[in-house]
């Protein structure tokens, strides 16, 4: 994976509390709580055997069976959390929305993090980038949404950061909407030029989770050069943009 060369940037202090470090186990079971009643008995019974076939140690070609086949298995319906759920993921720390990712997404991210308790770290790091590498666009958004929930995140960041320089505009939005990966561990140039993709590609600014403790006076003006820009040219300004800029209190 190539390595951006602002990685050697100081990150900036903020008010964005990073997540806690899940432990990966404990964290998969609860999303395969949330998957089993999104599909169907056949769906199940597959899920059920698939898990069953990473214990006690997990089998390389099985794991990249399931992984794979997921979506055909259990289907790519999004996700709408009960109460209940919602609760239960909060009090184990995840306090992002996972609502809009597809029940194949947290399938996946539930094979992550079997993989993450039953591998050494070097393997499951290149597990990962296999994964993403040789994945389909919705293999490598679920690798992007499963980010924060990984051990040791922060050795994902080359993956991350080059998920950025996509066009894709759903695998662009998988690392940076609803996600607190970016402003958890982005170098400024990174999350910056994250930001103003999404102004240039129209992601609002509130779907990128702790943007507010990470605009500084860079961001500003890279920001009112890009509306500079699309001003003399004639073009539309983003209405959010002001936020970034310090005319808003929140974007809406």
């Amino acid at each position: 994976m190539h390595n951006p060369l602002s990685y050697d940037q100081p990150r900036p202090q903020s008010t964005w509390h990073h997540p806690p470090a899940f432990a990966p186990l404990p964290i998969a079971e609860l999303l395969l709580d949330v998957v089993r009643p999104r599909v169907g008995p056949g769906g199940r019974e597959w899920l059920e055997r698939a898990v069953a076939d990473l214990r006690p140690s997990l089998d390389r070609d099985a794991f990249a069976g399931a992984f794979t086949l997921s979506a055909r298995r259990v289907g790519k319906a999004l996700l709408a959390l009960s109460g209940e759920e919602l609760t239960r993921l909060q009090g184990s720390g995840v306090t992002w929305t996972l609502t809009g990712w597809g029940v194949d997404e947290l399938s996946r991210s539930m094979l992550l993090l079997r993989a993450a308790a039953a591998l050494p770290p070097r393997e499951f790091e290149t597990l990962v980038e296999e994964c993403y590498g040789r994945g389909d666009s919705r293999e490598r958004q679920a690798v992007l949404r499963s980010l924060a929930l990984l051990p040791a995140a922060d050795r994902f960041l080359a993956l991350a950061v080059d998920a950025c320089r996509t066009s894709i505009q759903p695998l662009f939005e998988a690392i940076a909407c609803e996600n607190p990966y970016p402003a958890a561990h982005f170098p400024e140039l990174n999350f910056n030029q994250m930001v103003l993709k999404a102004l240039f590609t129209g992601v609002a600014l509130r779907r990128i989770l702790g943007l507010e403790g990470r605009i500084t006076t860079e961001l500003r003006r890279m920001a009112a050069d890009y509306a500079s820009e699309r001003r003399a040219a004639a073009r539309s300004v983003p209405p959010d943009i002001d936020y970034v800029l310090g005319k808003e209190r929140s974007p809406s």
